[in-house]
Order: C-alpha cells, then sequence, then structure tokens
C-alpha cells in the first residue's frame, strides 16, 4: 500500500500520534477487495476516514513500480481514471471545516483529474499553511497544474533532479542547483524549498535568503528499496514544524528516518512497532513533546 498522502499521513500517526499530531487523509478509493483492505488499514492505524471517499464507477488506484538499475531509482506506470482522480470537492470541504488542519500537505500527481478541483475547494475552506511535494511522473506532467501548485504552496518540496526539470520548464536558466532555487522561490509564492538529495542529503532554501543543509549520513545497511523514502523525509519535516525543532535538527531526523525506511518494502511498515525507537529518541510522547 502506498501513495505520498497516504505514506505521509501514516508516519506522521507512526511518530506524532502520542505528541497529539493528528492528520486526516483526504482521498478516494474504490469499492473493490484494494480499496478494503486499504480502509482496513487506515482504520488499524487510527487515521481518520471521515476524508475517505468510496467510488462504485472507478477502481482503487494502482501503480506498477519497476527498479531502474540504470539509474538506481524506479519506472512507475501509473493507470488513468482512478479512484483518486474523482475525489469530490464537497466531501473535501467538509474534512476541512471538520479537522481545520494547520497544514495541507498535497502533490501534483493528484490532480491530473476532477481532484484538481477538490483540491482548490479545500484550500479555500482552510487557513491552512501548504506543503507542495512535486511528483513529476510522465506522462502526466501538466506545466499549469505545477505552476498554479507553486503558486498556492508556503514549503515546496522535491529532488534535485525535479529541481532542473521545472527550472528548464519555467525557463528560469543556469545550473547551479541553489540559484534555481532562488529563482524558483522568486517567481512561484513558496517561501521555502525543500530540495533532496538521495543519500547524499538535503537542503533548505528560504526566500529571504537563509540556508540549511544536511550531509550525507552513513550508507543504510539492508537496503531493500527506496520506494516511499522522499514522502518519510516529508512527514519527518512536518513533524518538525508542528513541534517546533530546529531547522538543522529536523533535516537531520528527516534525513535519518527516509534511510530506515529505506530498509523497509515498501513505504510503510507492517508494523507501528517500528517508530518506537523515533517517538523514544526524539521524546514524543505527550507529556515531553516540545
Amino acid at each position: 500500500m502506498g501513495g505520498a498522502p497516504f505514506n505521509v499521513a501514516y508516519h506522521l500517526l507512526g511518530l506524532g500520534g502520542k505528541a497529539g499530531v493528528n492528520p486526516a487523509l483526504v482521498t478516494r478509493i474504490g469499492k473493490d477487495e484494494r480499496g478494503f483492505r486499504i480502509l482496513q488499514t487506515i482504520q488499524a492505524a487510527g487515521l481518520a476516514i471521515d476524508g475517505v471517499q468510496q467510488d462504485s464507477l472507478h477502481p482503487t488506484g494502482l501503480v506498477q513500480i519497476t527498479p531502474d538499475n540504470d539509474t538506481g531509482g524506479h519506472r512507475f506506470e501509473i493507470a488513468p481514471d482512478q479512484a483518486w482522480d474523482f475525489i469530490h470537492g464537497e466531501m473535501a470541504r467538509l474534512a476541512g471545516l471538520v479537522h481545520r488542519p494547520q497544514w495541507v500537505y498535497f502533490g501534483t500527481l493528484a490532480q491530473r483529474g476532477a481532484s484538481h478541483f477538490a483540491l482548490r475547494t479545500l484550500l479555500r475552506t482552510t487557513r491552512a499553511k501548504t506543503f507542495l511535494d512535486v511528483n513529476l511522473r510522465d506522462p502526466w506532467v501538466d506545466k499549469k497544474v505545477l505552476r498554479w501548485s507553486l503558486d498556492k504552496a508556503d514549503i515546496v518540496k522535491l529532488n534535485e533532479d525535479e529541481l532542473h526539470r521545472i527550472a528548464a520548464m519555467l525557463g528560469l536558466g543556469g545550473n547551479a542547483p541553489r540559484l534555481l532555487g532562488e529563482r524558483l522561490l522568486h517567481v512561484s509564492g513558496a517561501r521555502r524549498l525543500l530540495v533532496t538529495r538521495g543519500e547524499k542529503g538535503a537542503w533548505l532554501l528560504g526566500e529571504e535568503g537563509s540556508y540549511f543543509q544536511v550531509a550525507a549520513a552513513q550508507p543504510v545497511d539492508g537496503l531493500v528499496d527506496s520506494v516511499g523514502a522522499g514522502d518519510a523525509f516529508s512527514a519527518v519535516f512536518l513533524l518538525g514544524l508542528t513541534q517546533k525543532w530546529p531547522v538543522d535538527q529536523t533535516l537531520e531526523r528527516a534525513h535519518r528516518f527516509a534511510g530506515e525506511v529505506c530498509r523497509l518494502r515498501g513505504a510503510i511498515p507492517d508494523s507501528m512497532d517500528f517508530y518506537r525507537p523515533f517517538v523514544a529518541d526524539w521524546q514524543l510522547e505527550k507529556e515531553n513533546a516540545a
């Protein structure tokens, strides 16, 4: 099971549930076997289900992921007309009214269909800050959706390959990553740009010129696959914002956690026990939470 918003919500609950973090997932699943399994998993984890819509016409989303030995990454085959393409706007609005979130996490891939309008409705309903996780998955890259998303985001998260690709799409010029980041902030509505570099670390750039980075850590022992590592990074970064951790500490913890997720098959653990060492180490029990 996976999908960026699902992965982020699951990690946020596993890590931050005892610190008062209550993620709510807004999505749409089919009335089929895969949808039933997902609903069971969401309920068993303790995630709120009132934002999970069910669709009798479209199937639960399915993505084929193939390791790419040439690049060390993955190839994604994402079928069209899946249930998550048809998130209902009014139901999304109601979820926003019920939960009144501090943050709304969203991506670009999930806006390829009617769900784009549901996201617009949700954002109009809340006063939440916004975290955009760029997902450039061919052939589902839409320049207009990308521009709209960049303008609506307080924080934009992407990897360096995506940074170069977006810079080319928007005609920003240049090649140095930090310069491209500065130009992207200048032409978008974002206040901060979070750029991941896989095992090499990550960096954060602010509109006022602030710059933080986390360097490469020790190689991950027992590497299985990197599926969901970026989502794990996003989850811990958002968690750090809710807990008011120092930026450098947040980046280090996000990088470390993403590495641990690379030891899993897939994007999420089989048990919430996976999170216990992090909850203890980061003092995320409610009485100890910052």
